[in-house]
């Protein structure tokens, strides 16, 4: 099934709670605008992206990723969770996502920075401070947003820092920027164990991903003395029951290496899916749970680092068999949370405190949360607190459509 089908059964689910009309479901299905290309390097073409899904409540905001299995509906997807993602934490932005159908670990870091500076030749009239704002992704880094920065003013013709995001801190971009999903996804989770009354150092930790946001968390875990049992990359994974040395893996994943030249027991993406742990970290890609693997999940708890990890169809038999979902759409904003701060000292040339910044980030993901989870308490028999996260982004964005009058 397309990852877009996903996000029609969930609005559908969504729909019917809100009293929806068709014409809002319509709105709220169509993209704003999208535009494809082809970029070409040494006799090979790539297929790129630049989506906007909406811009309601502002600029489109979102990643652009570097992926082999890119494609239209990804794409497509991953700017509709944008637009409900920057909803739900409040901020004054619509939804937008780029990438480019290649694997980035075949080419030369001077052929990356051609490819970078050719996406933005394609699509810089559609992106800018006040239009469309990009930011790192999969297989993207501060490194990359660089280039795309310069080869942006080039063209213009002036400095404009505030038109893409996750930048290096000498190009106007922010410390705290770099571990910002991680950060959020854990103020969420302690959030949420708060609530359960569980104390956080009796639970075992299983994390699928261990990229940027994968090991970040992982190492933030460890170091609140929280158990991390098992971790995986794209090459499989290893899991050690007393817990594993997560500095020791990072070390590792910096050479090059990967999470199984730890010696640990080694076990595969799909063994990990189905460990029994208490909260199950799913930091990879799209469609990770499925209806096919979904009743062999024996976590307590899921958190989505990743966008759109658990398919619409596994969300229904979780939530029946009694396995929580912390959604996507609260549990990994802390990202653009930081990409606003970013932006907001790039448009106004003020300078925040960091400790400033980390109070807010964890004021916006905290309110965030109480927002998501009180709707889903009242409605327990009716939404799971996906449901629960769409329904609240959505009637913001639906606020803002009908007083433009666009419905």
């Amino acid at each position: 099934m397309d990852v877009y089908d996903n996000i029609k059964k969930s609005l559908e689910k969504v729909s019917i709670f809100m009293n929806l009309k068709q014409e809002e479901i319509d709105l709220l299905l169509k993209h704003k605008w999208i535009n494809h290309d082809i970029i070409e390097l040494k006799g090979k073409k790539f297929d790129c992206w630049r989506i906007v899904h909406s811009n309601a409540l502002g600029p489109g905001k979102g990643g652009i990723r570097y992926h082999e299995n890119v494609s239209l509906d990804e794409v497509k997807s991953l700017s509709f969770w944008m637009s409900l993602k920057n909803s739900l934490a409040g901020l004054p932005y619509g939804g937008g996502k780029g990438g480019i159908r290649f694997n980035p670990k075949e080419y030369s870091e001077e052929e990356l920075e051609k490819i970078s500076r050719e996406y933005i030749r394609k699509f810089h009239n559609y992106i800018g401070q006040d239009i469309d704002i990009p930011a790192p992704d999969v297989y993207t880094n501060s490194q990359i947003m660089g280039w795309m920065l310069d080869e942006f003013e080039k063209i213009k013709g002036h400095h404009e820092p505030g038109m893409i995001t996750g930048k290096p801190i000498e190009l106007g971009g922010i410390k705290i920027r770099g571990d910002a999903t991680s950060k959020g996804g854990l103020i969420v989770l302690k959030k949420f164990l708060l609530q359960k009354n569980i104390d956080e150092k009796t639970i075992r930790v299983a994390i699928q991903g261990f990229g940027n946001a994968g090991n970040n968390i992982a190492k933030m875990l460890c170091d609140d003395g929280v158990k991390v049992i098992a971790v995986s990359d794209s090459k499989g994974g290893i899991i050690e029951p007393n817990g594993l040395d997560i500095i020791k893996i990072k070390k590792l994943k910096d050479e090059g290496k990967s999470v199984q030249d730890y010696n640990a027991k080694k076990i595969t993406n799909e063994e990990l899916l189905e460990l029994d742990v208490d909260v199950l970290v799913l930091a990879a890609l799209e469609n990770q749970i499925t209806s096919e693997n979904c009743e062999k999940i024996k976590c307590k708890y899921i958190l989505e680092l990743a966008n759109g990890p658990v398919s619409a169809d596994a969300d229904s038999i979780l939530s029946r068999r009694g396995i929580i979902v912390i959604p996507d759409i609260l549990a990994n904003a802390g990202g653009v949370v930081v990409s606003y701060f970013e932006w907001c000292q790039n448009k106004v040339g003020n300078l925040f405190e960091e400790e400033f910044l980390l109070r807010k980030l964890e004021e916006i993901m905290s309110n965030s949360f109480n927002k998501v989870y009180e709707l889903w308490l009242e409605n327990k028999d009716k939404l799971d607190m996906r449901q629960a996260a769409y329904v609240i982004a959505i009637k913001r964005i639906l606020e803002a459509e009908r007083a433009r009058g666009n419905l």
